[in-house]
């Protein structure tokens, strides 16, 4: 069972580093028996204040393979919720003794990222202190944003089949762009890795050991880079500090004594091919296992999965993790996982921890069975245009699961009439990979003198194409009706000028 607690809607791996070791090999075996890509993520305070502002950062780290603690904040705010972290696994550390272990296992690296000719001698010193380690390649692409980067580095990595694969763009980008190609990459692991490779140049200094074990290396990282660092130190204390008392506060007030869940059959029944499971009392890091070995009981009968939440008492952050991990199983074997009937305490503890938007959440069991319909074509085709323009529905995510899908149905819809309204009234999610799509479409639809229109984007994905300016560069509308208007205003700019972005 994966050991998963939530801070801050970021899930973070409870397990040392001989464990994050052992599944690394094991996520290289399925990777090569398969062919299935792993993301991996090394979390620190930094990248929770990111994610918290960025829902698309939040989402890829929640639906990681693995999330490892880097920073001490995480390891001191774990202890404080009550659910202390078995050990601490930073990228800094795991890095080299992963290239020692590829050596000896005969697993291959990809060194991608940091400054011209960094990873090259990062590589050099690995393979100096490691014999017989087989790093396939190294890159150091042009500093651009996800959206921009050339495909030839994608091809390069794609060429050299590596086992695991380093990132080192720094946090959100190398998360975002592994993300982006996980499906197409064919490597069985991708590590974001930040500046792991300076540190192995020796461009950067780590602080001293004694500093590690006290939690007091961002102090040492101060003091080397003072007018750099210092800015960000104090926004990230300021604004996870402040956060994570919310979430300690609510989450302290459900650990008195409760009953416990039960675990009888009769909590569990099958209807119309989903498993209805009835949780019940106080869930939380003591008998989380009782759980998730009911929901994976049920999800091995059938990958959806209704979740009964009306008479829990209590989730804690470990309790949580478990919760978010049975969500991303269902959705890996074609599923779904609902959750019906949560009381507002819990709701509120979902909310606290930015887990209401990742949850699909519905009044009661009888409205999930109603409204909420299995995950069927990716994509959804209207039957007929609307005053001369063509209208196709988004899917709920739009990702990378879902973007070729979305790209090949535009393409035919545009050779018979290139002007096109994307409705986006159901997505809730929108990824990288979605917004590159959306760029592709609308240059070929102005090619053929066309135009691109986009209806209905949810707050989340305004906020989402906010962050890289896309909101200013296509013609957005609240519905269809306003976006086929006669009088509705073109697109202001062409969508070239996304080297504004900041990704």
């Amino acid at each position: 069972m994966r050991k998963v607690l939530i801070l801050l809607g970021v899930p973070i791996d409870d397990l040392t580093m001989d464990e994050a070791l052992q599944r690394l090999d094991d996520f290289i075996a399925v990777g090569r028996a398969t062919g299935r890509s792993h993301q991996v993520a090394t979390i620190n305070a930094d990248f929770v204040v990111n994610a918290l502002k960025d829902l698309e950062l939040q989402r890829i780290l929640q639906e990681a393979d693995m999330t490892t603690a880097d920073g001490m904040p995480l390891v001191w705010g774990a202890r404080t919720l009550g659910v202390p972290l078995e050990g601490r696994v930073t990228g800094a550390d795991l890095v080299p003794t992963l290239a020692a272990r590829a050596a000896e296992k005969g697993h291959s690296i990809y060194l991608l990222g940091a400054r011209p000719g960094v990873a090259a001698r990062a590589a050099a010193i690995l393979q100096a202190r490691h014999p017989g380690l087989n790093i396939v390649g190294t890159a150091s692409p042009p500093n651009r944003s996800v959206l921009e980067m050339d495909r030839s580095v994608l091809e390069e990595v794609q060429a050299a089949r590596p086992d695991i694969l380093l990132v080192a763009f720094g946090n959100p980008k190398q998360e975002k762009w592994i993300s982006m190609h996980l499906h197409e990459l064919g490597v069985p692991v991708s590590i974001g890795i930040g500046g792991t490779l300076d540190l192995i140049a020796g461009v950067t200094r780590r602080a001293p050991r004694w500093m590690q074990q006290i939690g007091l290396e961002w102090l040492y990282r101060l003091l080397q880079e003072p007018r750099r660092l210092w800015k960000r130190y104090v926004h990230d204390l300021l604004y996870f500090g402040s956060f994570f008392a919310r979430q300690a506060w609510i989450m302290r007030r459900g650990q008195s004594p409760q009953t416990l869940l039960p675990t009888s059959d009769s909590d569990s029944i099958i209807i119309d091919n989903r498993v209805i499971l009835n949780v019940h009392g106080r869930v939380d890091i003591t008998n989380r296992a009782a759980l998730v070995q009911r929901a994976e009981e049920a999800l091995a009968r059938t990958p959806f999965l209704i979740l009964n939440l009306a008479h829990v008492e209590f989730f804690d952050s470990a309790a949580l993790g478990s919760l978010v991990t049975l969500a991303n199983q269902a959705r890996a074997a074609g599923g779904a996982l609902w959750l019906a009937g949560v009381p507002p305490h819990i709701h509120q503890i979902f909310t606290a921890t930015r887990l209401e938007r990742f949850f699909d959440i519905y009044a009661d069991v009888e409205t999930v069975l109603k409204l909420a319909h299995t995950p069927t074509e990716p994509f959804i085709e209207p039957e007929e245009d609307h005053a001369g323009w063509q209208v196709l529905k988004m899917p709920r995510r739009l990702d990378t699961t879902t973007t070729a899908a979305m790209v090949e149905t535009c393409m035919q819809r545009m050779e018979q009439n290139p002007h096109l309204i994307l409705d986006f009234s159901e997505t809730v999610f929108l990824a990288s990979a979605g917004m590159a799509a959306m760029i592709r479409i609308e240059r070929v639809a102005r090619e053929q003198g066309g135009e691109l229109r986009i209806s209905g984007c949810s707050r989340d994905v305004q906020h989402t194409l906010e962050m890289v300016r896309l909101d200013s560069m296509f013609a957005l509308f609240p519905n269809v009706p306003t976006a086929t208007a006669p009088s509705a205003p073109q697109a202001p700019r062409p969508v070239e000028q996304i080297a504004a972005a900041n990704l």
